[in-house]
């Protein structure tokens, strides 16, 4: 559980800087560049976070090790579970955000547990009490309300709908996926974030930027005048590369679904980190404060299974 609450601090955290580094000069100068911006970020955010893992494990001496994992069966369905939850989570998330605003568009990101602890619950046979269920349910309610705004911008409901359900279906069958494959004692959390973020930055690279045309903005980054921004994404990259750790962890511990309640907890403490790192005092509503102690408090309460620490304890 500890694991898994460091996840959602890091990643609050990853996603403040990320914010940081898509309000930057190079990412708004144009509307093409507005329109790059998520697609580019996000493959420069795991190509950095790749070569963070890569640092990681060749200096713990695992790199031979990362190898063999990705030859394992599991390892396979680990480059799988990259494909889903990377490329075809993200960009759906990328189009909720475009097609129905950011409001909408974190509510479908943080959907994701729910759609996650019910695959998990089918497939991996995880259990939830009844309790937890209800404590996930006010954790995500409590999601929206962070998130919610009387004035939301919707311009093509049927295509907004479709980037929330890849989202939500993305990275919930890919935190499903990795449960199974981290039982496999050959791949561990750092093996499978190593292949996990080398395929989702290969994939973007290969793939996706090839299709919108994003290549040549992504080259024209690589300037001194864009020194900043590379070095702002590189670090919210090391942020998510700790996140991960610590997530994967939480998942091989105590299984998706609770990993997951605890993960989403970051939009929470993202309110946090809001005011500490941009000294932002706008997001202290009472709405926001009360909505974000609702997520913490409930989604800890929903990954806690107190029958099970009580017996373990005696």
């Amino acid at each position: 559980m500890i694991a898994g609450i460091i996840a959602g601090i890091t990643w609050a955290i990853e996603t403040v800087v990320l914010g940081i580094a898509l309000g930057m000069t190079p990412f708004i100068s144009t509307e093409q560049a507005i329109f790059l911006a998520p697609f580019v970020s996000t493959f420069l955010h795991d190509a950095c976070s790749a070569i963070w893992s890569c640092i990681y494990n060749a200096v713990r001496g695992n790199l031979k090790n990362v190898w063999k994992a990705f030859m394992t069966k599991s390892g396979k369905w680990v480059v799988i579970a990259a494909v889903i939850g990377g490329p075809v989570g993200m960009t759906g998330y990328v189009l909720a955000v475009n097609y129905m605003g950011a409001s909408i568009g974190a509510v479908a990101s943080a959907i994701f547990p729910a759609i996650g602890s019910v695959l998990a619950h089918i497939f991996l046979k995880e259990k939830m009490k009844w309790h937890q269920w209800v404590f996930l349910l006010i954790t995500l309610l409590g999601v929206y309300g962070l998130s919610y705004s009387p004035d939301l911008a919707i311009e093509n409901f049927g295509l907004g709908i479709l980037g929330a359900l890849m989202c939500a279906f993305g990275w919930g069958i890919e935190a499903v996926v990795l449960a199974k494959c981290l039982k496999d004692p050959e791949v561990t959390d750092e093996y499978a974030l190593q292949i996990r973020q080398t395929t989702s930055a290969l994939t973007y690279g290969a793939v996706i930027l090839p299709v919108i045309g994003g290549w040549k903005f992504t080259a024209g980054l690589f300037t001194a005048s864009s020194v900043k921004l590379l070095i702002v994404i590189a670090v919210a990259a090391l942020f998510a590369t700790v996140s991960y750790l610590f997530y994967y962890k939480a998942i091989a511990k105590i299984g998706a679904s609770k990993a997951m309640a605890l993960n989403v907890t970051y939009t929470a403490w993202a309110i946090l980190f809001t005011v500490v790192i941009l000294r932002d005092l706008s997001v202290l509503s009472p709405m926001t404060i009360i909505c974000a102690l609702v997520v913490l408090i409930c989604g800890i309460f929903a990954a806690a299974d107190y029958k099970d620490i009580i017996s373990k304890n005696k």
